[in-house]
C-alpha cells in the first residue's frame, strides 16, 4: 500500500510540474499579450484607414449622384414654370457643390 501511495504521489509530482510551469509562463507572459492586444485595439493600419476613407468618399458619391437625378427633375420642373421648384434646384444644386469639393480629383488617365 505504501508502495502505491509513493508511485501516485511521484505520478501525481510529475504531471503537475508540467502545469505549473505551463501556469508561470502564462502569468509571466500576460502583461505582454495584454499589452499587445491593446495596441492592436487602439491603433488603425494603414490598410483600415484607406478602406474607411474608400467608403466615406464612395458615400459622398452617392449622394451627389442622388442629388443629381433630384436637382435635374427640380430643373425640368422649374422649366415647366413651377417656381418653387426653381429654389429647391438652386438649393440642391448648392448642397452638391459642397459635396463634390470634398470629393478627391479624378486623375483622368483611365487607371481606377
Amino acid at each position: 500500500m505504501r508502495i502505491a501511495h509513493l508511485i501516485l504521489i511521484g505520478t501525481a509530482s510529475l504531471t503537475l510540474q508540467g502545469c505549473l510551469a505551463k501556469t508561470a509562463f502564462n502569468v509571466a507572459t500576460a502583461p505582454v499579450r495584454i499589452v499587445s492586444k491593446g495596441v492592436d485595439l487602439a491603433t488603425t493600419s494603414q490598410s483600415e484607414a484607406d478602406e474607411k476613407r474608400g467608403r466615406e468618399v464612395r458615400k459622398r458619391e452617392e449622394r451627389v449622384g442622388k442629388l443629381d437625378r433630384r436637382y435635374e427633375k427640380q430643373r425640368k420642373d422649374c422649366l415647366d414654370g413651377e417656381r418653387s421648384a426653381c429654389d429647391d434646384a438652386r438649393r440642391t444644386y448648392e448642397e452638391m457643390q459642397v459635396l463634390v469639393r470634398s470629393l478627391p480629383a479624378e486623375s483622368g488617365d483611365g487607371e481606377d
